[in-house]
C-alpha cells in the first residue's frame, strides 16, 4: 500500500506508506501531499528511519508534527498537522 486518502478532518488521516519506497520519492510524495492538507486534517508518514531532512522543512513551512516508533515493526509515524491545530 503506497498511500491512503482519508476523508478530509472528520475522518481518518491521509496515510503514506513510504516503507518499501526509494529515495527521493517518500519526500516528493509527502510534500506533495502537504500541498493539498486541509487545517485540521492529518497526514501521516510511515517510513522504516526518522526523516530529519523532512522535519526541517516541516519547520520552516508552517507544520507541525509528531513522531511514534511502533517496536512491534520497527516502524516510525510521522503525524503532521498545520501549526496551531
Amino acid at each position: 500500500m503506497a498511500e491512503q486518502a482519508g476523508d478530509g478532518a472528520a475522518g481518518a488521516p491521509r496515510v503514506i506508506d513510504a516503507r518499501d519506497m526509494v529515495p527521493p520519492e517518500p519526500m516528493e510524495r509527502t510534500l506533495e501531499a502537504l500541498d493539498f492538507l486541509e487545517r485540521g486534517e492529518e497526514l501521516q508518514l510511515w517510513l522504516n528511519r526518522e526523516p530529519f531532512p523532512l522535519y526541517r522543512i516541516l519547520n520552516t513551512n508552517g507544520y507541525a508534527y509528531r513522531t511514534e516508533y511502533i517496536e512491534d515493526d520497527g516502524r516510525f509515524i510521522v503525524h503532521i498537522r498545520h501549526a496551531g491545530h
